[in-house]
């Protein structure tokens, strides 16, 4: 009985996760198909699958940090892996340099295994689509899905200060929170869907001391607050530093990707002031009680919405290159 229990449990997911994409895939942007490269390239997105498992095997810590990389890649100038250069001669003040990230020579490494079966055929752009759909397979347990591809030109510019227009700060509110969503074509659904990717990952002391220092946010749980001051000392400490902790600190794993996140919105042990936010109209707060209370039905959403940002701003046609490196254009 428990087997066909949890055989049941999986049909519903896919079920769920069918109807949820079967919207979204027409909104992930007319040029992008599944199963773009089935012709030119047929290994691409096994070869992608088969690296990214095998890093975030070695590194549990890593499906998050695909996650992020897609994520800023998307809402800084659109998905074309501008995310990924590196300060050159001509450009030493790439998006890179205004925020630290994590997975660059991951992402490098999966590169360099698809050009080894297809030469400048694949785009850096949909290598990191793909490896963020492979991580919340493997990080989330979610059965695998369609991610659209066709992204057929990486861009060629990566300018600093467009990270600071394009990515939600982790202290704003929610109405602009909303607008910030709104520019990039994802709606109030999408925000709530996508922040449960803070149920993985780490993050800086420096993004949420506000809310531990002068006094406590009284939105945060007093006891969650307390062992984080344990852990972060209060600004301008002389020898403090800026520590990292773990973005989900209540689940046994921190490295999975899940719909526990919700449950800590709920219980106000989430580390931004962005994350609590969601709770502050009725509209989003029904939606994170309906994500905590429906696992399966969030994953479903999750991956319609991750579908649909990667379809923001795409390059086409002539536009960029498909480059022979993810961290620099071809010369």
């Amino acid at each position: 009985m428990a087997v066909a229990t949890c055989n049941l449990a999986v049909v519903l997911l896919v079920v769920l996760m069918a109807t949820a994409l079967s919207t979204e895939t027409s909104m992930a942007g007319p040029s992008l198909v599944n199963g773009f490269y089935s012709s030119s390239c047929p290994q691409a997105e096994a070869t992608v699958r088969n690296v990214t498992e095998a890093i975030i095997r070695k590194d549990p810590t890593m499906g998050a940090a695909f996650m992020r990389l897609f994520f800023h890649d998307c809402f800084v100038r659109g998905c074309d892996a501008s995310i990924l250069l590196d300060p050159s001669s001509s450009n030493p003040s790439v998006e890179k340099k205004a925020i630290a990230l994590r997975g660059y020579d991951a992402v490098n490494t999966i590169k360099s295994a698809v050009e080894a079966v297809c030469p400048g055929t694949v785009s850096c752009a949909d290598i990191l689509a793909f490896a963020a759909r492979d991580s919340a397979v493997v990080s989330g347990t979610f059965p695998t899905f369609a991610m659209p591809s066709g992204r057929r030109r990486d861009g060629v510019v990566s300018r600093f200060f467009d990270v600071f227009q394009g990515i939600p700060s982790p202290v704003m509110q929610l109405k602009d929170l909303v607008s910030n969503f709104a520019a990039k074509g994802l709606n109030a659904d999408d925000l709530v869907t996508l922040s449960g990717a803070h149920s993985f990952g780490q993050a800086h002391c420096s993004f949420f001391n506000g809310r531990l220092y002068p006094t406590v946010d009284p939105t945060m749980n007093a006891t969650y607050a307390a062992a984080l001051r344990t852990v972060c000392p209060p600004p301008g400490t002389d020898g403090g530093g800026d520590p990292v902790v773990s973005n989900n600190r209540v689940s046994s794993d921190p490295n999975a990707l899940s719909s526990r996140f919700y449950d800590n919105v709920l219980a106000g042990k989430v580390l931004f002031v962005s994350d609590q936010q969601l709770l502050s109209s009725n509209d989003t707060a029904d939606k994170v009680a309906s994500n905590a209370g429906d696992p399966a039905a969030w994953m479903g959403r999750f991956a319609a919405a991750l579908v649909k940002m990667g379809g923001i701003q795409v390059l086409t046609g002539t536009n960029g290159q498909v480059r022979k490196y993810c961290n620099a254009i071809n010369s």
